[in-house]
């Protein structure tokens, strides 16, 4: 397989649009107003999913990328405090951080500077394209969790 090949199935992989709806698109149907509220007896608010995704997406791009990153104590630092958004602007200021940061990471996987099959340098044996794969599969994980809230928010309307 070409690295060109392998590029283009990452950036694939974390945009969404094959297995499941595009990323953006899950996000921006959202119903904002249950963002908040706990699906029967499921463990997380979609606030609490969207909150994390883009506090460990955010972890694991700065870690790969600067040296000088500090890794939040998981796991209580990497999901957040309140089950809620203070409003409809946080889900939204949220949201867009979060495909910001996304961004980033199709970028660094579009790059052929970015050498996929070596070790990070101030990694522990970690390489970019195991720190490429490994947001693409968390988000993929929460992401499928947020639209099956999604739809069944949209069902008990």
């Amino acid at each position: 397989m070409s690295e060109r090949i392998l590029r283009d199935q990452l950036v694939a992989q974390l945009e969404g649009g094959q297995a499941y709806l595009p990323v953006t698109e899950i996000l921006e149907g959202f119903p904002v107003p249950c963002a908040g509220d706990r699906m029967g007896r499921c463990r997380h608010t979609p606030w609490e999913l969207l909150e994390h995704l883009r506090i460990a997406q955010w972890d694991i791009l700065n870690f790969t990328l600067d040296p000088q990153h500090v890794t939040p104590p998981w796991p209580d630092e990497h999901w957040p405090d309140d089950t809620a958004p203070q409003s409809a602007n946080d889900w939204h200021d949220t949201a867009k951080t979060f495909l910001e940061d996304l961004e980033r990471v199709v970028a660094m996987a579009r790059d052929p500077k970015i050498p996929l099959f070596e070790t990070i340098p101030h990694g522990t044996g970690q390489t970019y394209l195991r720190e490429i794969l490994l947001v693409a599969d968390h988000n993929a994980h929460h992401l499928g969790q947020l639209l099956m809230l999604r739809r069944a928010f949209e069902v008990a309307e």
